[in-house]
C-alpha cells in the first residue's frame, strides 16, 4: 500500500523559513520522480517543485524560484522542500505527488499558513 506523509507545515510571519517533509512507504522510492503541489483556497492545485529519482533534476514553480528548494534522501524514502523567505501567497495545502505510470498517488497534505 502506497503511503506518502507530509509534515512539517505550521504558521510563519513573512520571510520565515520552513521545511517539508514527505515520508513515502509502500513503493520503490529511488526510481520515481516526486513532486510538491500545493493549493490555496479558491485556486487550482498547482506543481510547485519536482525532483528526478536520482535528485539530478529539478524543477521549480517561476513563483518559488531562488526561494525554495527540493531535495530528496533516498536512502530514508523522503523528499523534503525547504521554503526561505515566504510570503502570504505562499499560503496554501502543500501536498506529495507521485505517479506511477497511470496511478497518481498524493498525501494528505500539510497547512503552510504565512502571516503577521
Amino acid at each position: 500500500q502506497v503511503q506518502l506523509v507530509e509534515s512539517g507545515g505550521g504558521w510563519v510571519q513573512p520571510g520565515g523559513s520552513l521545511r517539508l517533509s514527505c515520508a513515502v512507504s509502500g513503493f520503490t522510492f529511488s526510481i520515481y520522480t516526486m513532486s510538491w503541489y500545493r493549493q490555496a483556497p479558491g485556486k487550482e492545485r498547482e506543481l510547485v517543485a519536482n525532483i528526478t529519482n536520482t535528485g539530478g533534476m529539478t524543477n521549480y514553480a517561476d513563483s518559488v524560484k531562488g526561494r525554495f528548494t527540493i531535495s530528496r534522501d533516498n536512502a530514508k524514502n523522503t523528499v523534503y522542500l525547504q521554503m526561505n523567505s515566504l510570503k502570504p501567497e505562499d499560503t496554501a495545502v502543500y501536498y506529495c505527488y507521485v505517479r506511477q505510470g497511470l496511478i497518481r498517488h498524493w498525501g494528505q497534505g500539510t497547512q503552510v499558513t504565512v502571516s503577521s
